[in-house]
């Protein structure tokens, strides 16, 4: 009896683990993006994992439009830059760390930022995919803080992925800078989605620390306000965030819509509190 072909994994997928990835929440988000259409450019402030860009990416929805992607977290975006200028270098790097790998090699590899950019995306895929939780986490001086994770045999470097990641993101403009900027280079319509650290369901529940700067209500005051000029000018918006009454409120003005959906929460270190919790997606189209 012949056993089965698995289907082939789909291209690309995020090359990084995130906490409040949105793989999870792309049967969501992607009937939503459809509705936008037609839009002429792509914005994604918050990149993070990137999942709701390679999925457009893989569905050729950005074939022909200009994609800009960025992230305060400097270390993010090199991650995206070093992946982007030499994949082949990335991928030599990663397999040195793969054979080198060891709680004292990873902790090594912690407290140490290398000045080449390849060497620097190399170290950071390196700390995600081996430490725990996948979480990606920095102290006040900006350094990667999370421990190990107890994985038998990580997946250090998955070639065919991170060349197809690559590829994707051969055309698209990837920049460090805050999410305010958006307001000098998004036009009248263009589409951004907006996927900030999420507001806490509860003051016990907080997860707001992806870099050394925390991203609190203020900041999510002020995110509302570029959401809200960003509509004035006639850009399309959708943004995912906490479905809590501060988030409610601050969206809640005639032609946005507020919708409730269910993702999976995967920020635990107890698998079996890992359970589906309502998200707001807002939108102004």
């Amino acid at each position: 009896m012949n056993r089965p072909i698995d289907n082939p994994p789909l291209l690309p997928r995020p090359f990084l683990k995130w906490a409040g990835g949105k793989r999870q929440l792309l049967s969501e988000l992607m009937p939503r993006i459809n509705a936008a259409e037609p839009f002429e450019r792509y914005h994604e402030p918050f990149v993070g994992g990137g999942a709701l860009f390679f999925e457009l990416t893989r569905l050729n929805k950005l074939e022909e439009r200009e994609a800009h992607l960025s992230d305060q977290n400097e270390h993010l975006a090199d991650a995206y830059c070093g992946l982007r200028e030499d994949v082949e270098g990335l991928i030599e790097l990663l397999f040195e760390h793969k054979r080198q790998h060891s709680k004292e090699y990873y902790l090594a590899v912690r407290q140490t930022i290398p000045e080449a950019l390849t060497a620097r995306a190399a170290r950071i895929i390196y700390l995600n995919k081996t430490c725990f939780n996948g979480l990606f986490r920095e102290n006040s001086k900006g350094l990667f803080n999370v421990p190990m994770g107890r994985y038998q045999n990580p997946r250090i470097c998955d070639e065919p992925n991170l060349r197809a990641c690559a590829e994707a993101l051969r055309h698209a403009t990837i920049q460090t800078r805050s999410f305010e900027t958006i307001l000098d280079h998004a036009k009248a319509g263009d589409l951004v989605y907006f996927d900030p650290p999420y507001h806490p369901l509860s003051k016990t529940a907080s997860f707001t620390k992806y870099a050394k700067d925390d991203f609190g209500e203020d900041d999510q005051r002020r995110l509302a306000e570029v959401f809200h000029e960003l509509t004035k000018r006639k850009v399309k918006v959708l943004l995912s965030n906490s479905m809590t009454d501060f988030i409610c409120g601050l969206y809640d003005k005639p032609g946005v819509t507020i919708e409730e959906v269910l993702a999976k929460r995967c920020v635990n270190s107890r698998a079996d509190r890992r359970g589906k919790i309502s998200e707001a997606l807002i939108r102004n189209f």
